[in-house]
């Protein structure tokens, strides 16, 4: 069955269907309504001969340009073809298919003056698998995302070019080889369809999603470290963060509990030590602070999804037609910075932790890179490196877009968000902590492994699922093995949100 959108009660769940798995989607017949009620005013409107800001005016600078009902349509043309100005490699199918949908859904709610027609065509589009191809370069965020969505509707013109059933063709044969037919924008169509934060939207939301597992995921990856450091579990007790406060670190702490239930390695006191070194004992305040940032840019995006962000945008009921700033991607533009901090903080721990199973001086009794036979073999040492490497690197995208503004259209736009670049960026940092926490778990996998090997105990039921997953795709390292591979397949079960399931399957759900 089609996921029915009208504007107002699209989730991330949806998103992600429709984005990574090819759902179909439908309008509700309210949202046809409320569409065909907003398109018979601004009819009205041009009837009369109204002066009303992208439909009888120029854009940006020209807004005090009168254009007569005769050039409307060459107007609105040749706002889509002078606005495809987007560089660089394009976007991910993805993040592509999320744009058409968030667009297509901002439209439904009948504030924008566009034909049902129109968003049907787009509707179309994304339903058969004909993706613009959108450059991922060239947004400011502020006058919504103009360049790259004048990519999208190229298409819809015959313009531009599309992905189609895998293969990179000119649009218009995109759009003939998949039966949809092209289409000429009627007044207020290009500014409604080019005029919103959908490309950062959908490129943020995808990194949410993801994000929402990842945090699940370092908690997993933090208790199987906690094992192989004989870690004390006293430091996650409910007393400590209820006292304290904060949700996500709670959440967390209760997490490590469940995850090591069973443990015989982490226990509640240690003989031979008092407390952990900060990145074991500081899991549930470190991830947990990363958790709460997580959150809010969920609620935040939750918003956004069903916001509407055109310009002007359209009240029939009220009778009138205001020119506002929904288009401005400032609540987008900090929240995705506020995710890149959020990631980066996930992955830095991360790689503290493995640094300590690698280091004999603080790994407690484990061989010097996790290695039997050191010298000959270099064992996990470069896998730390590799992980350090990405760390650094997300410092420097963790550096905010949002606090930049470049001025354009000869300062009318004198303010901007960079809200897709704080997406783009963001999209870096996941894809680097992905990697980095899943260097953690194999590091985690090979330390548990010799830590069985000295019959040290056995390790909790929660934690030993993932190893067993883990050694579907990696084995124990006896001697120095080509590495990349064991690093690479760690990371496409995280990508896969498998590692959280398997755990759960043991201990329940998580946090």
């Amino acid at each position: 069955m089609a996921i029915m959108i009208d504007g107002k009660s699209l989730t991330l769940a949806q998103v992600e269907a429709v984005a990574r798995r090819g759902e179909k989607v439908s309008l509700t017949e309210e949202a046809k309504a409320a569409v065909n009620k907003a398109r018979d005013y601004v009819e009205k409107k041009l009837a009369e001969g109204a002066v009303i800001y992208g439909l009888t005016t120029g854009f940006g600078k020209f807004s005090d340009k009168f254009i007569p009902e005769n050039e409307t349509a060459q107007l609105q043309r040749n706002l889509i073809i002078s606005h495809s100005c987007g560089m660089g490699e394009p976007l991910p199918t993805e993040a592509v298919r999320a744009a058409m949908l968030l667009r297509c859904n901002a439209l439904s709610r009948g504030h924008s003056g566009i034909r049902l027609s129109t968003i049907e065509t787009l509707l179309a589009m994304l339903n058969e698998g004909v993706h613009p191809i959108i450059p991922e370069k060239g947004s400011l965020g502020a006058s919504g995302d103009l360049a790259p969505l004048s990519h999208m509707v190229l298409v819809m013109l015959g313009e531009g070019e599309a992905e189609y059933r895998g293969v990179r063709m000119p649009g218009k044969e995109a759009m003939a080889k998949a039966g949809i037919p092209t289409i000429e924008l009627a007044a207020k169509e290009g500014l409604a369809l080019i005029n919103g934060t959908q490309i950062m939207t959908a490129v943020g939301s995808l990194c949410v999603i993801d994000a929402l597992d990842l945090m699940k995921t370092a908690d997993v990856a933090a208790a199987m470290t906690a094992e192989a450091q004989l870690g004390i579990k006293a430091a996650f007790d409910h007393k400590v963060h209820d006292v304290r406060g904060h949700q996500g670190q709670k959440d967390s702490a209760a997490n490590l509990l469940k995850l090591l239930e069973g443990s015989k390695l982490a226990l509640r006191t240690q003989p031979d030590k008092v407390q952990d070194a900060y990145v074991i004992r500081c899991v549930p305040q470190i991830h947990g602070a990363s958790r709460d940032a997580i959150n809010y840019v969920k609620a935040a995006v939750e918003r956004e999804i069903n916001a509407v962000t055109d310009n002007p945008i359209i009240f029939p009921d009220e009778d009138e037609v205001i020119s506002g700033g929904n288009f401005h991607g400032q609540p987008m533009a900090l929240a995705f910075d506020f995710l890149g901090i959020a990631l980066s903080e996930l992955a830095n721990v991360s790689e503290r932790r493995t640094e300590r199973m690698v280091n004999p001086a603080l790994s407690f009794g484990l061989p010097a890179f996790l290695t039997k036979h050191g010298g000959v073999n270099s064992g996990f040492m470069i896998a730390q490196y590799s992980a350090a490497s990405m760390v650094s690197e997300n410092k420097v995208f963790a550096h905010p877009s949002s606090v930049d503004s470049i001025p354009s259209s000869a300062n009318q736009e004198d303010h901007v968000s960079m809200g897709t670049n704080a997406a783009r960026k963001c999209r870096m940092i996941l894809d680097n902590a992905q990697k980095v926490l899943g260097i953690e778990l194999v590091t985690a996998h090979q330390a548990l492994w010799l830590r069985k090997e000295e019959g040290r105990g056995d390790i909790a039921p929660a934690t030993n699922a993932v190893y067993d997953l883990l050694e579907t795709r990696i084995a124990p390292i006896e001697e120095d093995v080509v590495m990349y591979p064991n690093l690479k397949a760690a990371d496409e079960l995280i990508k896969a949100h498998a590692v959280v399931p398997a755990a759960e399957a043991v201990c329940g759900k998580l946090n």
